[in-house]
């Protein structure tokens, strides 16, 4: 939005420095911009101020509680103000302190090392998005594990797909599923609704193996459709290392005539990054059948590195937390960076998910990714939605 419409703050101890990076605001447009001495001025501003602090412009070295501390305390608040800072360091330790600061949870627009150069301070200004109103959210049904199983009998539960798009060349390559529960009364209902009692009862391969057949049985579809397009699957690892997995999968695929190629299984990182030797064996042998294997969810575990070398997978999913924003934010950025960089090291496909903007496509593109799905692209829809998507699609590559 426009700077003029925005409520800015600038904490800083020096009254020189104050001064300067007001001012810099208000010759970029700014016409509400308030000054705070120390971090503890700049936090009973901030909760105190209505309208909403939407920019937070601080120095490091403040006076008392240093601007470490003050960030800290902006995330035990729950601040949802931008945060641009502002310090004398070395580029490294900026670096770090945006790290640092979207490791709490505070939405870092940006560091600045000094002296501060105007055009730098407005672009990261011109980057921040205002948060959305916090609505109160209808209390979300919890069902009993007899009442889901009930569901999985009465074929209730559908899965729902989202495209996954080549960057290149913008040609739909593929197919995530998402389990989705049409329930009689509730409506359509996601995971949070029913994995986590069939996660506690130790029963999730009732909705894996519901979904391997009814998600084969979509790619059946569309490749009866004049649309050969492949579909991932995610399969947790207790269903994946049941001694029957192998041949199950053989007669479902013999049952509905596709072929090992046009299947992926999507695995989160947390489970695939084992040393465990039968396991590995088993995701070898598949590979060795000729089904794609997804590390989902990277970046959020502990990876190994020579581990992840040794595992055969086809591509590697990079979270969303490392792709929504990492056009505007660069820690963010250049983690994503390093992600795509490993994945070519390693002569594997990259798939950026939770893509949500242009901006975040365009970024993608130039950084080489190959892969991207999200809402940019398009929400998750059933079967039967997915040939009218991709004819409209198609209409613009």
């Amino acid at each position: 939005m426009e700077i003029a419409g925005l409520q800015l703050l600038v904490v800083a101890g020096e009254p020189v420095q104050r001064e300067l990076l007001a001012g810099l605001l208000r010759s970029a447009g700014a016409q509400h911009v308030q000054v705070a001495p120390d971090g503890h001025a700049a936090l009973r501003i901030i909760a105190g101020a209505a309208p909403f602090i939407d920019i937070v412009v601080m120095d490091l070295a403040l006076p008392g509680m240093d601007g470490l501390e003050l960030i800290r305390r902006l995330a035990e608040d729950e601040c949802r103000s931008g945060v641009i800072v502002v310090g004398a360091e070395s580029s490294d330790i900026l670096f770090s302190v945006e790290t640092m600061a979207l490791a709490y949870g505070v939405d870092l627009l940006g560091a600045l090392p000094k002296p501060i150069a105007a055009q730098r301070l407005h672009a990261l200004v011109a980057n921040y998005r205002r948060p959305p109103v916090p609505t109160a959210e209808a209390q979300a049904p919890s069902f009993t594990f007899a009442e889901v199983g009930k569901g999985l009998q009465a074929r209730e539960f559908e899965p729902f797909f989202q495209p996954k798009i080549e960057l290149e060349t913008g040609q739909v390559k593929g197919l995530e599923m998402f389990a989705r529960w049409r329930h009689p009364q509730h409506g359509v209902l996601g995971p949070a609704a029913f994995v986590p009692v069939l996660e506690a009862n130790g029963r999730i391969d009732f909705l894996d193996w519901s979904m391997i057949e009814k998600s084969v049985l979509a790619c059946r579809t569309l490749h009866d459709q004049g649309i050969p397009i492949s579909v991932s699957i995610n399969v947790d690892p207790s269903t994946l290392v049941h001694a029957q997995f192998v041949a199950q999968m053989q007669a479902c695929l013999e049952r509905h005539r596709i072929l090992p190629g046009y299947i992926t299984f999507e695995i989160t990182e947390s489970f695939v990054l084992q040393s465990d030797p039968h396991f590995l064996e088993r995701l070898l042998r598949l590979r060795m059948m000729g089904f794609g294997l997804a590390i989902d969810d990277y970046g959020t575990g502990r990876s190994n590195l020579q581990l992840l070398a040794s595992i055969p997978f086809s591509e590697l999913k990079i979270d969303r937390s490392f792709v929504d924003g990492a056009s505007r934010k660069r820690a963010i950025g250049t983690v994503l960076k390093s992600y795509l960089g490993l994945a070519r090291s390693l002569d594997r496909n990259s798939c950026a998910v939770g893509v949500e903007t242009k901006q975040d496509w365009d970024f993608l593109q130039g950084l080489g990714c190959t892969y991207a799905q999200g809402f940019y692209i398009a929400s998750p829809m059933p079967v039967e939605d997915v040939p009218a998507w991709l004819a409209d699609w198609r209409q613009f590559f």
